[in-house]
């Protein structure tokens, strides 16, 4: 089964994730990525981490967040977010995740998110198994840049408009 190495998903900017000048707050950002990768996860590639965390007591932790705010999102306006996976090593997986509007016009924002496998049980680091490891490499779609801030040029070099 060949699974997409960027998935794709469009939401809906709500009031309540809004500051006083109606663009969505900073720290509001992070909720939509994750609300968006989480949904994705389970939509294509069958990954419900929660269920994953119940069972089998395993799960990932966000270990770091990199965001660069580009251009706001605006109240009521439909986004559309795209993810994929750029790194990954026997505990550790790297995401990115870019905000646009929703026809993908301007870059809003955009997100390296870092994720530890945790076993919850004996809370503490976790090694991902072979099946992970071999799902993970049929999803890999590393980008040429080393660095977030390389990243951050390399679209800037693009013709992408924020």
């Amino acid at each position: 089964m060949e699974f997409p190495k960027i998935v794709s998903s469009k939401t809906k900017i709500r009031f309540q994730d809004c500051d006083p000048f109606n663009h969505l707050n900073n720290g509001s950002y992070i909720n939509y990525f994750m609300n968006h990768r989480e949904d994705q996860l389970l939509k294509h590639y069958d990954i419900d981490i929660y269920k994953m965390a119940q069972k089998k007591g395993i799960s990932w932790v966000s270990s770091s967040n990199q965001i660069a705010y580009l251009k706001p999102a605006f109240l009521m306006e439909t986004v559309t977010i795209e993810s994929q996976l750029i790194f990954h090593n026997s505990s550790e997986l790297k995401v990115e995740m870019r905000m646009y509007d929703e026809n993908k016009t301007h870059l809003k924002a955009i997100i390296w998110s870092g994720f530890v496998h945790f076993n919850l049980l004996k809370q503490s680091r976790a090694l991902h198994s072979e099946t992970l490891m071999t799902f993970f490499e049929s999803v890999l779609n590393p980008v040429s840049a080393v660095t977030f801030e390389e990243r951050l040029s390399e679209f800037k070099k693009m013709k992408t408009e924020y």
